[in-house]
């Protein structure tokens, strides 16, 4: 006997071929039989007629580290259909973490993966294995974080490694890999990684080369020196082969809409003619979120966030920066590609701050020199400041998820304080409103696609992302058109709508429209 049959659904099975009118049926958490299923026998049966069914969706670009510990957290992701998610991003992974520097990485990762205090970090085992004892609303895999790694060798103070640290951190990447790591993922763009040159980089993941592990790539620029950031990439990805996954792929700035995106899909597809297995992913929003301290120069970021504190008080240091930032061509330099009025502080340590929450820099510096407030912010608040940041253009989006090798990502970052950024709660059902129903950037087997299987089979997942017998019942029943994202800027947390029922391993987390008390989620090990 069946445990649900859902009847008579317009099954899109996680590929982009046409949608086929047929039952699915569900047993012990798998996908059991696909067809004509009036006669068999089930405990329940679901009326889906005239409503799409199909996987799960994946989301291979997460910052839940922390959060997924936390009471309450999965409804954002279960309301807009999301079923499984990779954590460990931007080679901000909370595990491994090893003393003396648990301290400075905590500093470091808060901003974005919030508190995590009582959560094993000491190695991926260990964080592993806690995340088994807790109820888990969706499926939860993590990539190896390559800041981790070198940070808990060498901190964030020492910028030429020598051979002995190369080897030390090679290790823990094999540790943290067999410990269950689905990939690798590096943030070049933040410290302590953006202190690696390319020939570095090459040595310290030697232990990938020739195989199958995914290299997930915040790069160092998404802005002017994008295609040399996208360059040196392939450069590492041929050197090792390996699969390479560009992340948040992006043309920031103003000067840059329109441009560098079309050239860097362009490189991308070349690459792959060439026979190097590339892709790149993207969030559906114009602006993302991040620390707040990146909008400085990368060598700021040197000795972590009490060094820089503390610099940002001394006059002369002041100064310098300054000039960087007026100056500076040489790294993204936010301030020149997008300007102080489109800087937005979205979560700050100190109370007496908060009337800042949602301001722009420039709003806040109230006629003064915006550098000197946003100087002054970062001091108080011990640089655990996370911002808004207007980016890229819908254009430039909609241009790389019609590339056959792009992916949808939400990139959320999930700091306990201030406002949390709409995707957090809305990335994935704002492809299904605003990309498929509003603008046709997408069709509806082509969305489903980019958010099921194909980011499943990326990361070797191949029991899910996929309506066929004998995968993960990870399953969505929903009427497109009733899909709305009812996140915003100024209301973050407000859950998605539409989604009509959300199994997840063959369990209704989300039943007629509603959340019930299932809590069916796994642990995704490499």
């Amino acid at each position: 006997m069946l445990d649900t049959v859902i009847c008579g659904g317009r099954v899109l099975n996680g590929t982009e071929e046409p949608e086929k009118e047929i039952d699915v049926g569900l047993k012990d958490g798998k996908i059991a039989a696909l067809g004509d299923l009036r006669a068999a026998e089930a405990q329940e049966r679901i009326q889906a007629r005239g409503r799409v069914v199909c996987p799960g969706f994946l989301d291979l670009h997460r910052h839940a580290d922390g959060a997924v510990f936390r009471r309450g957290y999965g409804d954002g992701d279960l309301f807009q259909g999301i079923t499984t998610v990779i954590n460990g991003n931007c080679g901000l992974s909370l595990a491994p973490q090893l003393p003396p520097y648990q301290k400075d990485l905590a500093a470091y990762l808060e901003p974005v993966t919030g508190p995590y205090e009582g959560v094993p970090v000491e190695s991926l085992g260990a964080y592993q294995e806690a995340l088994s004892k807790v109820p888990l609303a969706v499926n939860a895999g993590m990539l190896a974080g390559g800041g981790a790694l070198r940070g808990s060798v060498c901190g964030f103070s020492k910028t030429q490694l020598e051979k002995a640290d190369i080897r030390a951190i090679q290790r823990l990447l094999e540790q943290t890999l067999f410990q269950g790591a689905l990939g690798v993922s590096l943030g070049l763009g933040y410290a302590p990684e953006c202190f690696y040159s390319t020939e570095e980089l090459i040595e310290v993941l030697a232990p990938i080369a020739h195989s199958k592990t995914v290299l997930s790539v915040h790069m160092r620029s998404e802005a002017m020196h994008l295609l040399p950031s996208i360059e040196e990439m392939l450069t590492v990805a041929r050197a090792l082969d390996v699969p390479l996954q560009l992340s948040h792929l992006k043309g920031t700035g103003r000067e840059n809409w329109g441009k560098t995106v079309p050239l860097a899909l362009a490189r991308i597809a070349a690459a792959r003619e060439q026979g190097l297995d590339v892709c790149c992913d993207a969030y559906p929003y114009t602006f993302g979120s991040t620390q707040l301290v990146h909008i400085l120069p990368p060598e700021c970021l040197k000795g972590g966030m009490a060094a820089l504190t503390q610099r940002l008080g001394e006059g002369g240091e002041r100064q310098r920066i300054k000039a960087r930032l007026r100056d500076g061509r040489d790294f993204d330099n936010y301030v020149h590609l997008i300007g102080w009025e489109n800087i937005y502080p979205t979560s700050l340590v100190c109370p007496e701050d908060e009337v800042y929450i949602g301001k722009s820099l420039l709003e806040g510096a109230q006629g003064g020199d915006p550098a000197d407030f946003a100087f002054d912010l970062l001091r108080r608040n011990r640089c655990r400041v996370t911002m808004m940041d207007t980016l890229t253009v819908p254009e430039d989006i909609a241009a790389i998820y019609q590339t056959p090798f792009a992916y949808v990502i939400s990139d959320a970052t999930f700091p306990a304080t201030g406002r949390l950024h709409p995707r957090v709660c809305g990335a994935f059902a704002a492809i299904l409103e605003t990309f498929v129903n509003q603008r046709h950037d997408l069709t509806l087997p082509e969305a489903i696609h980019r958010m099921t299987r194909r980011p499943a089979d990326r990361y070797g997942l191949t029991h899910k992302g996929r309506i066929e017998l004998g995968a993960d019942a990870d399953v969505l029943v929903f009427a497109p058109e009733n899909i709305h994202v009812n996140a915003t800027v100024s209301n973050p947390t407000a859950l998605s709508s539409g989604m009509d029922y959300v199994f997840v391993n063959g369990k209704a987390a989300v039943y007629e429209g509603r959340r019930q008390d299932i809590f069916a989620g796994k642990v995704l090990l490499g």
